[in-house]
């Protein structure tokens, strides 16, 4: 009786409150099944991948093997040079497809290509492309130079760049529009004003583009770094690593592991990776909040 009491004593707005409203229950119903997928098939798989690297002389054995030292410096090359190089060339492509004459908005079609076909088809189109012996490539400097040309995937430095190249063809479009969409949010008066004071094309990117999308570039790149951090496709289908495994980069490190039955250092190159993405993270989330 006394619950009763209570209950007729309590403010109609807050009983109200209390009721789970028809919105609130099915968004509840929607995401169940997604938080019972992501703990199956996420959380499940890399809490075991952390079981099995938990012994310290997997990570002992995993510094020692030279690969090991070759594949983080072909990470960092990535993440700095190519990460950095495709960025610079989407903000440049970017104020060049904001423009409004018909042909542009034609070959902005066929730029965004590349991003928008599967990588398997497109990846190893460019492989046979490099073929030596019979790739479209080599084919076309000999008809015009007469002489052979390089064996592109068989040299680690020629076929690391063309790991990066590949990357950069393959993620530069995503990242171009993202960059058109900063320009565009500009107001235009503020290009005609300047225009208007005899500002250069240099002095308006200066003064206006760049102050306005600088916190988007910046937040950009370092999204790109943790995405590029787990770009398998972009090395793996070109170079499969090789030759000799020296142009694995982490996230292909640990299939040639797999592939020698070593569980253990496929599941420890995996977690020594975390101290690269904990930090981009960390910035990339300080930079979202302010």
């Amino acid at each position: 009786m006394s619950t009763i009491t209570l209950d007729q004593g309590r403010p109609p707005a807050l009983a109200a409150a209390r009721r789970m409203s028809s919105w609130q229950f099915w968004g509840l119903v929607l995401v169940v099944p997604y938080l019972l997928i992501f703990l199956v098939f996420v959380i499940y798989p890399v809490g075991y991948g952390l079981w099995l690297a938990r012994h310290p002389h997997s990570y002992v054995k995993l510094v020692e093997d030279p690969i090991f030292v070759r594949t983080v410096l072909n990470t960092l090359v990535f993440l700095i040079i190519g990460v950095n190089i495709k960025m610079l060339i989407a903000l440049a492509l970017s104020g060049f497809f904001v423009q409004t004459r018909s042909w542009i908005k034609w070959l902005s079609v066929l730029f965004i290509l590349p991003w928008a076909m599967p990588s398997i088809p497109t990846i190893l189109s460019v492989r046979f492309m490099l073929n030596p012996d019979w790739g479209v490539v080599n084919s076309l400097i000999f008809r015009l130079t007469g002489a052979d040309g390089p064996n592109w995937l068989n040299d680690p430095l020629l076929a690391l760049t063309c790991a990066i190249l590949m990357h950069i063809w393959k993620s530069l479009p995503f990242w171009t529009l993202i960059l058109i969409a900063g320009r565009l949010s500009i107001p235009a008066e503020q290009y005609e004003a300047a225009s208007v004071d005899g500002a250069s094309n240099w002095q308006k990117f200066k003064f206006i583009t760049w102050p306005s999308m600088r916190t988007l570039y910046l937040t950009s790149t370092i999204l790109s770094m943790i995405w590029t951090l787990g770009d398998f496709n972009s090395v793996y289908l070109l170079t499969g690593g090789g030759p000799a495994d020296l142009t694995h980069v982490l996230a292909t490190l640990g299939i040639r592991y797999l592939r020698l039955d070593q569980v253990d250092l496929s599941m420890a190159s995996i977690v020594v990776a975390m101290p690269l993405v904990l930090p981009l993270i960390y910035f990339m989330m300080k930079r979202l909040s302010k």
